[in-house]
């Protein structure tokens, strides 16, 4: 079960809904082996694409270094989907390589980038195995 404070999902999804109609994408550290996002970090989608999402290179090198230098990790790692569910595509599938992280997809695709319903779901993937998980919004 992904357990995330109200203030997280909401920048999530406000962040998805700012970037529509392309996908929008970033992570949420937290302290190594803790399992608690803490630190809401948005990527640029460097594709500019609605139909798939790519973390720039060197701002990813750059997280990485970082989250190495405050002993974090990617406890979440989300993107939106403008169109279609808030499910893992193929292509999300074959990028996933963090087992311990939580994927997040958010579907924009009925309200896009206005006020209205979005899909936030959750989901373990490992060695392309997709699994749903339940998804706990908590008070900050």
């Amino acid at each position: 079960m992904l357990t995330i404070a109200q203030d997280l999902h909401d920048r999530i999804v406000a962040h998805a809904r700012a970037d529509h109609p392309d996908e929008a994408c970033g992570v949420v550290a937290g302290p190594a082996g803790s399992d608690r996002p803490e630190r809401f970090v948005p990527m640029l989608n460097a594709a500019r694409s609605p139909t798939f999402y790519e973390f720039d290179s060197g701002d990813l090198l750059r997280l990485y270094r970082e989250m190495d230098q405050r002993d974090e990790e990617p406890v979440v790692i989300y993107h939106s989907h403008t169109a279609t569910e808030a499910y893992p595509s193929r292509t999300d599938i074959s990028y996933a390589n963090e087992p311990n992280a939580h994927y997040v997809v958010v579907s924009t695709a009925e309200c896009g980038d206005g006020e209205g319903p979005v899909s936030f779901r959750s989901f373990r993937i490992v060695d392309g195995e997709v699994t749903e998980e339940d998804v706990h919004v908590v008070a900050p």
